[in-house]
Order: C-alpha cells, then structure tokens, then sequence
C-alpha cells in the first residue's frame, strides 16, 4: 500500500471523530468537532425543509387563487396542509435549533446506568 493510500484508509470519516487515542477514547476535540459538524448538518437539512415548505405552499396559494378565480370558490383550503406541514416543520426546527448537548457529566452517568456500576 502507498503512503497515500494509507492516509485515506487511516483518515477518519468527515464529520466523525477522529483516530482513537491510547485509552480507548476519542479525544475531547473530537467529540467537540464531530458534535459541531452533526448540528451543522442538522441546521442544514432544517433551512432545505424550510425551502421546500415555502415552495409548495407558494403553490398551493397559486393553486387556490386560479381555481378561486375560475370558478368563483374561494374556501381557503390550503391553510390544513399548510398548518399539519407547519406542525412538522415546527418539530424539525426545535430540533436543529434548540441545541441540547450531551454533557460529559450525562454520558458518564449513563455509562454507569448500563453497566450497572
């Protein structure tokens, strides 16, 4: 194997911690930088939800304007997807956005729940 070859290999994953330390753990770095790069992610995918939401409800407006104005209906239908989407996309961004971490102090407690020490 190349040296390049065993660098890629060797190379953490992007967004995972990285190489294991001599003790079994990552280092705090690590975890710091791999929990950084998942809310990064999270926040990401919340702002495409965001789009997305805003462009198919633009279209459901489109839709009930030219229906309304074509045949003289005008029940504003598209307010119960529009608010069931809402309630999701509410969800999505508590959750991107709220940023309840992990504390080192919580993972050891844990530790200790399962191994029942």
């Amino acid at each position: 194997m190349s040296g390049s070859e065993e660098r890629a290999v060797n190379q953490p994953a992007y967004g995972s911690p990285g190489p294991i330390e001599p003790n079994g753990e990552w280092t705090v770095q690590d975890r710091l930088r791999a929990q950084a790069v998942k809310n990064l992610k999270k926040k990401a995918e919340f702002r495409t939800h965001l789009v997305v939401y805003l462009l198919v409800n633009l279209l459901l407006v489109v839709i009930w304007l030219t229906v309304g104005i074509s045949s003289g209906s005008w029940y504003p239908w598209f307010i119960f997807p529009m608010f069931g989407w809402g309630i999701g996309l509410g969800t999505h961004a508590w959750d991107a956005y709220k940023g309840e971490s992990v504390s080192e102090a919580q993972i050891r407690e844990e530790m200790r729940r399962i191994t029942g020490g």
